[in-house]
């Protein structure tokens, strides 16, 4: 089975308080153009998401509330760092037993929603990627699809299956820390080269080039 349409797979979007992020842009951009910037790109990676279910991680009321406006469902995770949010997100959703009906089924208004059935898979997806498309045809049974940043250092999409004690590496080299442990799980591994998600902004360099690929196209 595949996450075309189907509600067998969700996403995971990790997004922090808007007012603190992209702090390493501080020197570019003002903390209200920064915060702007994080919103349109989260926006863009929630709409990315199509027919799946879009689960923003979050710890605060205002991306929360946010995440309700752009058609998406906060999932509260009062955990501290990316891995460790990202992963109580994952056994949340591996905990849930058959009779527990899905936080979206009425939050979201897609038909794939509307049978309320919990995931087999998960696509997680950086919040800060600001030509993404589509998320959907990325999972696979069995299988862990990875698309690393432009550096090939960076996890920034990555499709795995729930219940398999894989392990969340983000961080600096994490494309192959990730790919290390699709193996050590005995998972095949995809790794899929999209130019629409391969682009994320986190630092200078990279504002610089996003800007500059944005003049060329004027």
């Amino acid at each position: 089975m595949t996450d075309r349409g189907d509600i067998e797979a969700v996403v995971l979007i990790p997004v922090k308080d808007f007012e603190l992020a992209k702090g390493r842009l501080a020197p570019q951009l003002p903390a209200g153009e920064r915060a702007e910037l994080a919103r349109s790109m989260a926006s863009r990676v929630v709409q990315a998401a199509g027919g799946m279910p879009a689960l923003v991680v979050c710890d605060n009321d205002e991306v929360a509330e946010w995440a309700h406006s752009v058609g998406a469902h906060p999932l509260r995770i009062e955990v501290r760092g990316l891995n460790g949010a990202l992963t109580a997100a994952l056994e949340r959703l591996s905990a849930a037993t058959p009779d527990e009906s899905p936080p979206w089924r009425h939050s979201t208004g897609s038909d794939a929603a509307s049978d309320g059935r919990w995931p087999q898979h998960v696509v997680i997806a950086h919040g800060d990627l600001p030509r993404a498309e589509t998320l959907e045809g990325l999972a696979e049974p069995g299988a862990v699809t990875i698309v690393p940043d432009r550096h090939l250092d960076g996890t920034n999409v990555m499709a795995l299956p729930l219940g398999t004690g894989f392990e969340l590496h983000y961080g600096p080299d994490s494309f192959s820390a990730h790919c290390d442990e699709a193996r050590r799980c005995g998972l095949d591994l995809q790794v899929r080269r999209v130019a629409a998600l391969e682009f994320d902004i986190d630092t200078p360099d990279d504002l610089a080039a996003y800007l500059a690929d944005a003049d060329d196209q004027r």
